[in-house]
């Protein structure tokens, strides 16, 4: 059973014109009345400058050069949500400032896999490329950057992945996790990268005497910053804090069709957007286009300007989901049945020619919740190659990198993010990679993770009311490095309780007085949480906030997070 225990990072009660309990959430963070109006009135002034970025001199001059000569310039973006959305911003920002020949590449997901390909290079020439601009790729394809230089083609990377000690032979590199960048913005995500560029070519052009001064507002590419930085899970702390609060606002009254009428069909159009809306709501029903391989894919979404397109677009788009999520609980249901006998407590592994590799990466994230350790999943094609994804839990001090570069004698390839990674090996292996890992996390030097949930601060239902979620919104939004405030309830009773379609669960809670009460849910609950529901018994609970609209109406819901009878 997980430990409950208050954050850490306390200061003294900040004094403003909210109410209390969001006094105490603050101060649960370490917010000083100093940095107070900076987190609620963010302001885009305060944004760091691009050209302090590593690279981004010798790039801007370069697509200067580009824009003067007419030449054809291709984006290479990877195919995820973060690639796609710092693709958007530079094909619409490109063209917006008056280049005229801009065209886009994204390898497939399943067929070609992540990476800047020597192949798409060669194809890119063959086209009339002269200039390649990748977003979120490349910092890895020392073999593609050698076809490029072979060929006689400039290409400028930009990524935010960790680079190796050595990097690619590029033109140049625009990387703020490379050495020597001194500008603070190693936060940022690819498509962040891309909106970075696009700030300091924008600039260029303005400074350039023999160039068109351009007055189009980079405000009308921050939907796609706003879905990138959110989907990608990287820090929103200073510029990204600021750029995405502005971002959701600006696509929550979005003119663009494809997103327009994927928000109207979910729902989510003519109010405010939580980054939760985008990240759990909006997001995963884009990614799966890429997860399955469609015939559409998010880029064309994106960019689509005609609305009756982007109609029959959106309807693909929710059938293309409910394939994904079909698929997604079958594997998830196998997972589990192969996994009843698995003894090892640091890690598990899970393998199967029945799941497909669409959605191996969410059945990871599952397993790694559900058994709190890293989790590493294996899809088996017919040719005994097995492609995998793996996933830490909340908390988790192991690096996958280095977990899986302990396994480089078993693996062919792999490479990520320390808590979101992927490898492939041979099925023959199964048993030597399951071993490798058994000796990397016996010798591995990282904190045993500890099952314990951080909370704000304690709270009473009699706090909760539509005046204070205009204030907790207002300090939104959350996300990686600023979470969704946990608040901590004693004595609330539950008044009754309705299983809803998928295993979740609707409660209705009172506390002590009677005099309050407040809905709830309960995604997907643990047995140990779903068999603990009685009606009539007191608990205290973990919970988020959240706003439920529903048949036009909106009232306040508790997300309940975790539960124990009292």
């Amino acid at each position: 059973m997980p430990q409950w225990k208050p954050r850490s990072h306390q200061s003294p009660k900040l004094v403003g014109p909210f109410p209390d309990l969001i006094a105490r959430v603050l101060a649960s963070r370490g917010l000083t009345q100093e940095n107070l109006d900076e987190l609620l009135n963010p302001k885009l002034a305060g944004l760091k400058d691009p050209m302090s970025l590593k690279g981004m001199k010798v790039a801007v001059e370069r697509l200067i050069k580009a824009y003067k000569n007419k030449e054809k310039i291709c984006i290479y973006a990877d195919f995820d949500l973060d690639g796609t959305s710092g693709l958007a911003i530079l094909k619409q920002g490109f063209e917006k400032i008056g280049f005229k020949d801009v065209a886009f590449y994204q390898p497939k997901r399943l067929s070609e896999g992540y990476g800047f390909h020597a192949e798409a290079v060669e194809e890119l020439v063959a086209l009339g490329i002269t200039l390649i601009v990748t977003v979120d790729v490349g910092i890895t394809s020392f073999k593609a950057f050698e076809k490029a230089k072979e060929l006689g083609i400039d290409v400028i990377l930009t990524d935010h992945h960790l680079p190796a000690e050595k990097l690619p032979d590029a033109l140049t590199v625009v990387n703020p996790n490379q050495k020597e960048c001194t500008s603070g913005l190693g936060y940022l995500c690819g498509a962040g990268v891309a909106f970075y560029l696009l700030r300091a070519l924008k600039r260029g052009f303005y400074d350039d005497p023999d160039l068109p001064k351009n007055v189009w507002d980079l405000k009308e590419v921050l939907e796609f910053f706003c879905i990138g930085t959110l989907t990608d899970m990287v820090p929103l702390i200073e510029d990204n804090r600021t750029l995405v609060k502005l971002g959701l606002k600006v696509l929550a009254t979005t003119d663009k069709p494809g997103l327009k009428t994927l928000l109207e069909a979910l729902g989510l159009d003519g109010r405010e957007l939580t980054s939760q809306d985008v990240a759990i709501r909006f997001a995963p029903k884009l990614n799966a286009l890429s997860r399955m391989e469609s015939d559409i894919l998010p880029a064309q979404i994106y960019l689509e300007t005609d609305y009756k397109k982007a109609q029959q677009m959106v309807s693909h788009i929710l059938e293309n989901n409910e394939t994904r999520q079909s698929l997604q609980s079958d594997a998830e249901t196998k997972a589990f049945k192969m996994l009843e006998n698995w003894n090892e407590l640091d890690f598990v592994f899970v393998s199967s020619p029945f799941f497909h590799r669409g959605v191996i990466g969410l059945i990871a994230t599952k397993l790694s919740q559900h058994f709190n350790r890293p989790a590493f999943v294996g899809s088996e094609n017919s040719e005994g190659m097995i492609v995998g994804s793996s996933r830490t839990p909340a908390g988790c001090e192991h690096s996958l990198v280095a977990a899986l570069a302990s396994c480089g004698q078993v693996l062919n390839r792999s490479g990520g993010h320390a808590a979101a990674a992927g490898f492939e090996l041979h099925a023959a292996k199964q048993a030597d990679f399951v071993e490798a890992l058994k000796k990397y996390f016996q010798t591995s030097s990282a904190v045993e993770s500890v099952f314990e949930i951080d909370f704000d601060t304690d709270a009473d239902l009699s706090e909760i009311n539509p005046s204070m979620m205009k204030w907790y919104d207002s300090i939104g939004p959350f996300g990686v490095g600023f979470s969704i405030p946990l608040l901590k309830f004693e004595n609330v009773s539950l008044i009754s309780k309705k299983e809803l379609k998928g295993g979740h669960f609707k409660l209705n809670l009172t506390d002590s007085s009677k005099n309050h009460k407040v809905d709830a849910l309960m995604f997907s609950p643990s047995d140990r949480m779903k068999n603990a529901l009685d009606v009539g018994q007191n608990y205290k609970i973990l919970s988020e906030l959240q706003w439920n609209y529903f048949n036009g109406k909106k009232t306040i819901q508790l997300l309940i997070k975790d539960l124990k009878p009292q």
